[in-house]
């Protein structure tokens, strides 16, 4: 006998873009591990709550920043959690940052999520990134824009060869 497939754990992840001087995104690093990676801001919708919601939330909780737009929905990813092989079901969505604001700072999550209290240092990273950033997150840059892809990308985020 099978056991029930698990239902996926819907999240969003945000591209907070910043066109001015140059179009840059909004990114991330754990302070306290490193070895997580670069990031963009992404965590899980609560239940009943628009994703549209959820993404601004998730923006402002992760890396302080308050005022960014959404301007659309990008691409849903339906990929397991790479440590835990979890199904995950993902909207991408494409934020304009509000104007004005530092290019970098560093930021205490705040909130009652499992990140709460951990330290990232947030910062603008130009476009295209001169890194893929941890997890594939990077991975729909380029329907935002085809010029935005990490060196050593192709346009659907994968690793080259």
């Amino acid at each position: 006998m099978t056991s029930p497939a698990a239902e996926p754990r819907v999240r969003v992840a945000a591209y907070v873009i910043r066109r001015h001087p140059f179009p840059a995104l909004l990114v991330f690093d754990h302070v306290d591990s490193p070895d997580a990676g670069t990031q963009v801001p992404a965590g899980g919708v609560g239940p009943g709550e628009d994703a549209q919601r959820a993404v601004l939330r998730e923006v402002a909780e992760e890396t302080g920043l308050t005022g960014a737009r959404v301007v659309r929905r990008i691409a849903v990813d339906e990929r397991p959690h790479p440590g835990t092989g979890q199904p995950r079901l993902t909207s991408f969505f494409l934020l304009d940052a509000p104007p004005g604001g530092s290019p970098a700072w560093e930021h205490r999550v705040r909130g009652d999520g499992a990140d709460a209290g951990m330290r990232f240092a947030c910062r603008f990273a130009p476009l295209p990134l001169e890194r893929p950033l941890a997890d594939g997150q990077d991975a729909w840059l380029d329907r935002v824009d085809p010029r935005w892809t990490a060196s050593g990308t192709d346009a659907g985020g994968r690793a080259g060869g």
